[in-house]
């Protein structure tokens, strides 16, 4: 369990609140300059290809295990996502692996198989009810505000935003604003207070594919093993390097 260090559940990311005057939306469920108590022992959900997984993951996950007191980080690999397809022909097996690899010897963080083993299409709301089941302390699902504000493309996403507290990651151009309007009032919202991180998947694809420098990018263990193995176009290493 992490130690109790406070933070701001509204850190702006740019902008102010949302004025509670008469006609506004009242915003997001979320508690304002303190450690929430609804999210303190839960167990934080983190999915994602993760094609491949960089230290932007690993920022957020320690963020949102300090800042929130989660008991732990459960990392959840996509076996086949519905929304996009899975570049370079990574396999779910090779994604898990990088992520096993990745979290490992933190105290806080665990991989899950519970995807990579479904058949068929993985949809996140069917994920975190079982996954609920699993972890009766409760869960909060950790997603970026990129990927969070375009839920109403996700399968049943009214029942998913009713299901758990969501914990939000700043990602570049979406301001938290976003989130203080339908459909997002009927959820409980916390934001990382936590700089925005630009680096991604497709870009630390690219600078594999074009033999570019990928220094501070992914864990060196990741590193190795992407280059032992021979993804995103690296000729095969037997010494991962």
């Amino acid at each position: 369990m992490p130690s109790s260090t406070s933070t701001i559940a509204w850190n702006g990311w740019g902008s102010s609140p949302p004025s509670s005057g008469a006609g506004s939306s009242p915003g997001p469920r979320c508690a304002l300059g303190r450690m929430p108590l609804s999210l303190q022992g839960k167990t934080g959900l983190f999915g994602g290809t993760f094609n491949p997984i960089h230290v932007g993951h690993l920022r957020v996950a320690e963020e949102a295990w300090r800042q929130f007191g989660l008991r732990e980080v459960v990392f959840l690999p996509t076996g086949c996502p519905p929304h996009r397809a899975v570049d370079e022909g990574v396999s779910a097996e090779a994604r898990y692996m990088m992520v096993r690899l990745a979290v490992a010897g933190h105290p806080g963080f665990t991989v899950s198989r519970f995807e990579v083993d479904r058949t068929g299409p993985c949809y996140t709301v069917d994920t975190v009810a079982a996954l609920k089941e699993v972890y009766r302390q409760g869960v909060a699902y950790i997603v970026g505000a990129d990927i969070f504000a375009q839920i109403e493309t996700w399968r049943d996403w009214q029942r998913l935003l009713a299901s758990c507290p969501f914990i939000v990651a700043p990602r570049p151009g979406v301001s938290a604003a976003t989130f203080h309007r339908p459909p997002f009032d009927r959820a409980e919202v916390h934001f990382l207070k936590m700089p925005t991180i630009s680096v991604s998947s497709s870009e630390v694809r690219r600078r594999y594919r074009e033999g570019l420098p990928t220094l501070g990018m992914v864990p060196p263990a990741v590193d190795r093993w992407i280059r032992t193995n021979g993804l995103y176009g690296v000729a095969p290493s037997p010494e991962g390097g």
